[in-house]
């Protein structure tokens, strides 16, 4: 599929987490390691500034948001700028940051962590739910694709270095049930699996970091389509829009030589593609 362009103009060195929010009906996303959250409403560009690395996101509410920090998961006011830390993630360990996250059909959150330079097995999968925030699987090295099946019994994750995604069978509160087996397996292309969302259908949208594209599977797993993006680091696809049928996808610039910046210009900015598909609303999180 083609037909993709700029969304948003302001380039992130390292572009993650969008999700569009239902209730505010736009797109927000982060610049992890430029420390922002940042969104494009119909009033123009708006963007807010952290003490520390912030990568993913849940909706609380209209105007509250859960956000990843390095070091927490913490509630944001977005009218108000009031956050507040609901609990800490591996607080105490200067290596690691957050990385991707989503909010899950049950009103869970899964976050992953990963170290801030990548180093090998120091990062982990955790889901909080209703006060509660376990470690589910470890050791990962770079945490990514969390996303959720529509009948909201199937996980997705994976290891970027591993290059599978897996799946894991949930129960009917969201917890794991049993150890997670091969989804999509990409060793063979070389591929480098980064952020994920599953549609309406049950396909899995995965950015393909170095790929410049987010590339399509079916439920079980079979290479269906993909959308080819101006930035070659795709980092994590949503959908959105009146329809839902809007696939967006954040970029990032961490990485490319000034040759490779040179010869893709806008890398690193948010771009948007309309697709025939419908993805799924964004579930809110029950703190």
């Amino acid at each position: 599929m083609t037909g993709s362009r700029v969304f948003d103009h302001r380039p992130c060195q390292l572009g993650e987490g969008p999700f569009w929010h239902p209730i505010r009906e736009h797109l927000f996303w982060f610049d992890i390691t430029g420390n922002r959250l940042l969104t494009q409403t119909s009033a123009g560009p708006e963007e807010w500034r952290f003490a520390e690395n912030v990568s993913a996101a849940g909706w609380v509410s209209r105007d509250v948001l859960l956000i990843a920090s390095e070091t927490a998961l913490l509630t944001f006011d977005l009218t108000t700028g009031v956050r507040e830390v609901v609990c800490p993630l591996e607080a105490t360990n200067p290596i690691t940051r957050s990385n991707d996250g989503r909010a899950d059909p049950q009103g869970g959150f899964w976050i992953g962590t990963m170290g801030k330079k990548a180093e090998a097995g120091a990062g982990a999968i955790y889901r909080y739910y209703r006060g509660e925030l376990r470690r589910l699987f470890a050791p990962i090295t770079i945490s990514n694709a969390i996303c959720f099946a529509p009948s909201g019994r199937t996980a997705y994750f994976t290891d970027t270095d591993t290059r599978q995604i897996l799946a894991v069978a949930l129960d009917a509160q969201g917890w794991p049930v049993g150890a997670p087996t091969v989804h999509v397996d990409t060793v063979a292309e070389g591929l480098r699996p980064d952020g994920a969302v599953v549609d309406l259908q049950g396909n899995l949208w995965v950015a393909q970091w170095g790929a410049a594209r987010v590339s399509a599977y079916d439920p079980q797993g079979r290479y269906l389509t993909h959308v080819g993006f101006e930035s070659p680091h795709t980092s994590c696809p949503t959908f959105g829009g009146a329809e839902m049928s809007t696939l967006f996808c954040t970029t990032a610039l961490q990485g490319m030589t000034e040759e490779a910046r040179a010869r893709y210009p806008d890398a690193g900015k948010v771009f948007t593609a309309p697709t025939l598909f419908r993805g799924q609303y964004e579930h809110q999180v029950i703190l």
